[in-house]
């Protein structure tokens, strides 16, 4: 078991170091207490977690080197990691003495993306509600890596445990004392494919899910040249149920001690899997819960978004609806409807990492932090919305509605109900968009809310409006279509009748008529001002007291 804190440097070294990172310059017992990840990015203005360890994907030299890490040092992160190789050199690590943050190598070939959702689950132990106490078998509840180094002491080997599908979980330290597919195998944290199609067609892993007893592998190469250690493998099960395997690389036969030793050690790694598992789902009911909480906006809202690490700064909503038909499959939307908050969870890892995300009712609700301007942060927050359904692309037809920015945890609920209004604002289609903040339709939400009223209280259309309809009802003429327009081009016959297609003189007929039917003075601002408000609400779903207008 690991002697260094769940979420200190000294543990993220202890775990990937030599696979994965090297310690370049600094003091990793002083960094202390990690808060997150942030990827750095030139081009953006981007608020990082405080004391984050921040990635440097495209820092190279150590002219960009050496003001990043001043410039970091001022914002409270802990570390930088950049691609290896980094050249040794006293002015750096003077830097480094300076600004305290901790430079660290990324070995090359290994995956940006790998790393940061590695760190990510290292360090998402108690970021919702309290850390537990909880032990199994000696080791933390869950703590796959902890389990693997603890195995890794009895055998004296290098560890890895892999899921059904040959994705890797967790692993021990001294990866490096493994061969070329095993090192592979970890900068990709998933099992080669070529590899794979070698054991699949020895029977190695039917022969390990049948089996009870560990499995001894003869070495396997994919390329010409290289070497390989024999491996040893066990099953990990619970009860009837598969749930992965755990492997050994090994340079000598294992005493039967060992052997009994590993196979008994299969058993914790269950255990462990199936409290890892039990912990993602309780979690997500928690996160669920606490989101729930803080957008209603009650006495429990603050407790819930300090709980979520969102309590000391403004905040935004974001809604993602889907939108679906009237004869969709029940079981499909839903599911569809999970897919998507996932989606939308994982995506907000990588832009807004400390974003919280939840499935409530037919709705994926998303909090989001908002610091600084507030128009600035719906812009951000709308680029974001935009950006997911870009990569979902058509796989779903969803709209994103975006919040107002609330100050405080009270504000919370009022951000909710405008992403809510924006949301049924694009579900109505007319704007053909797919994404908008409150301020981008601000008056399209209050007109329909304006149509609402108006029914609820069961109010009947203006007479000159009422006029109209009625004549065009009745006399098959396109009335309430000519003063829409008429309206819509601010009395330019011109423009007007081109929107019709019809002929100007026709055009001016008609429109005498109109003033002659509905007895409306169109010299009349205010008279004006109300039926283009009227017509407008008839566009927007029938107005009051009448179906949809056909002009």
């Amino acid at each position: 078991m690991s002697t260094y804190p769940a979420r200190s440097l000294g543990r993220v070294l202890e775990d990937f170091g030599r696979t994965l990172l090297d310690l370049v310059h600094g003091d990793a017992d002083a960094v202390g207490q990690i808060g997150g990840v942030a990827i750095f990015d030139p081009h953006d203005e981007q608020v990082f977690p405080e004391r984050a360890i921040v990635l440097g994907v495209s820092v190279r030299s150590r002219e960009e080197i050496e003001p990043l890490l001043r410039q970091l040092a001022a914002r409270r992160a802990a570390a930088l990691v950049v691609r290896a190789p980094v050249v040794d050199d006293e002015d750096l690590a003077g830097v480094v003495a300076e600004t305290g943050v901790a430079l660290l190598a990324l070995t090359r070939g290994a995956s940006w993306a790998q790393l940061a959702a590695m760190l990510r689950m290292l360090l998402a132990e108690g970021d919702v509600g309290e850390a537990g106490e909880q032990t199994l078998g000696g080791v933390p509840s869950g703590d796959l890596f902890a389990l693997a180094n603890a195995v890794s002491t009895l055998l004296d080997a290098p560890i890895t445990i892999e899921d059904r599908r040959q994705r890797i979980l967790a692993f021990s330290g001294r990866q490096d004392e493994a061969d070329a597919s095993r090192v592979a195998t970890i900068l990709a944290r998933q099992v080669p494919e070529g590899y794979v199609r070698i054991l699949e067609s020895r029977g190695v892993f039917r022969e390990i899910y049948r089996s009870s007893e560990p499995v001894h592998i003869a070495p396997a190469t994919i390329n010409e040249g290289e070497t390989a250690l024999p491996r040893v493998a066990v099953a990990v099960r619970a009860g009837d149920e598969i749930l992965g395997s755990m492997w050994a690389a090994v340079a000598r036969p294992l005493t039967p001690e060992r052997e009994t030793a590993f196979k008994e050690a299969a058993k914790l790694v269950a255990l462990h899997m199936l409290r890892v598992r039990a912990g993602a789902d309780a979690e997500n009911r928690l996160r669920a819960d606490l989101v729930a909480t803080a957008l209603e906006g009650g006495a429990g809202a603050g407790e819930a978004l300090r709980r979520l690490g969102l309590a000391q700064e403004p905040t935004l909503v974001m809604a993602l609806a889907l939108a679906v038909p009237g004869d969709g499959d029940h079981a499909v939307v839903t599911a569809e409807r999970q897919r998507l908050t996932s989606a939308l969870g994982l995506h907000l890892t990588a832009v807004q990492p400390r974003s919280a995300v939840a499935l409530l009712g037919d709705v994926a609700y998303a909090i989001v932090p908002a610091a600084g301007d507030a128009a600035v942060a719906r812009e951000r927050a709308v680029q974001v919305g935009a950006e997911f359904l870009q990569r979902v692309g058509g796989r779903a037809d969803a709209v994103f509605g975006v919040g107002s920015v609330a100050a405080e945890p009270g504000a919370l609920a009022r951000s909710r109900a405008n992403a809510d209004r924006v949301l049924r604002v694009l579900a109505e289609g007319s704007s053909g968009r797919k994404v908008a903040s409150i301020a981008d339709v601000h008056v399209d939400a209050l007109l329909l809310e304006m149509r609402d009223l108006a029914q609820a209280h069961g109010d009947e259309p203006s007479a000159p409006i009422a006029r109209l309809v009625e004549y065009d009802a009745k006399h098959n003429t396109q009335l309430v279509a000519t003063l829409r327009a008429w309206l819509d081009a601010f009395g330019d016959v011109i423009a007007a009748s081109a929107s019709v297609f019809v002929h100007q003189n026709t055009f001016r007929y008609r429109i005498r008529r109109v003033a002659e039917v509905s007895r409306l003075d169109l010299d009349d601002p205010a008279q004006r001002f109300a039926a283009m408000l009227e017509l407008r609400l008839l566009d927007s779903g029938g107005g009051p007291g009448t179906g949809t207008a056909t002009g």
